[in-house]
């Protein structure tokens, strides 16, 4: 007898037990040791659940067992990966559903209950990141400017600006900046930031960005608790990432801004300014928190076009076409 798994989603499937206690240790493991986001544990757990349901209707509607899950060949993994380009996915939601697949085998092939080495064969389906959209520096300090302006509460206009200078002025994500407590204020020369996988960067804090938080925290109606949020709402809680992104929207509109001008959009500007003025691609990836230097890379292809774009302008050969 089969029963569905704990703490999958529903989708029309069974698994046999030893799946069952193979798919709790697993996520147990990415939880505890691996620490890897809510989101990300959530998606792996979504896609994983996905493919088990193709190979149950894949095998007339029989459940795989484990023994079946070891025995699988690249062909099956490549029939549903065509199912998924069939189903419409793109490139980069299709390599991150292989992503999570790959992810549980390798670990079922580490801890000892299967090896299976023919999902290692795929080929990962090509991803077109699309490259950042930075502001430009002038742009970048008018906003800042703009954001504590026009504001019917004065103090909002401070927090606004603190929290965007700071996505700029230390390249936070906007989750990091509204994640950190008033105890983690940027009022000294370096920042402790808890990114992704949990994993802790010190930052350099600009006299600027301590300036606007300090402004920002002597203005706050609320009182600011040690342990608790930093950057609040009108209400005195936890500020949502969608007030800071309607503030931007509206921020955007008023300067003819478009719309890749994002909260986020700031962390890519803090990188390619970096860059620009010489910085060490190694050391800024560092700072933003990358696992990868592909990743930081990016910033390359923007700094590039920007140069070209310089010479096009200015150079008069250039100019002639």
């Amino acid at each position: 007898m089969t029963e569905p798994v704990p703490g999958f989603p529903s989708l029309g499937f069974s698994a046999k037990p030893d799946v069952q206690d193979v798919l709790a240790h697993w996520r147990r493991w990415m939880e505890s040791e691996k620490a890897v986001s809510r989101h990300t544990l959530s998606a792996y757990t979504a896609d994983v659940a996905e493919f088990l349901r193709f190979l149950t209707e894949f095998r007339g509607g029989s459940p795989p067992s484990l023994n079946d899950l070891g025995d699988l060949k690249a062909a099956d993994f490549r029939a549903w990966m065509s199912r998924l380009a069939m189903d419409g996915l793109v490139g980069a939601s299709r390599a991150r559903k292989l992503a999570a697949v790959r992810n549980l085998f390798r670990w079922m092939d580490r801890s000892g209950r299967l090896h299976n080495p023919a999902v290692a064969t795929l080929a990962t389906p090509k991803v077109k990141r699309p490259a950042p959209r930075p502001l430009t520096e002038i742009d970048a300090d008018r906003l800042l400017e703009e954001a504590e302006r026009d504001r019917d509460e004065p103090w909002i206009g401070k927090r606004d600006r603190a929290l965007f200078t700071l996505l700029y002025g230390c390249g936070l994500r906007i989750s990091e900046a509204l994640g950190l407590a008033r105890k983690d204020a940027p009022l000294g020369d370096t920042l402790r930031v808890t990114g992704k996988g949990r994993k802790d960067r010190m930052i350099p804090v600009l006299p600027a960005v301590t300036e606007a938080v300090r402004a920002y925290i002597e203005s706050c109606p609320f009182t600011l608790a040690p342990d608790g949020p930093l950057f609040v709402g009108t209400r005195g809680g936890r500020l949502n990432a969608s007030v800071a992104q309607h503030q931007m929207q509206k921020l955007r509109a008023l300067m003819g801004m478009p719309d890749s001008a994002t909260p986020h959009a700031l962390r890519h500007s803090f990188a390619t300014h970096l860059l620009a003025d010489g910085g060490d691609l190694r050391a800024i990836q560092d700072l933003l928190g990358h696992a990868s230097l592909s990743t930081t890379q990016r910033y390359t292809d923007v700094e590039n076009e920007q140069l070209m774009n310089v010479y096009r302008n200015a150079h008069p050969r250039a100019r002639k076409g």
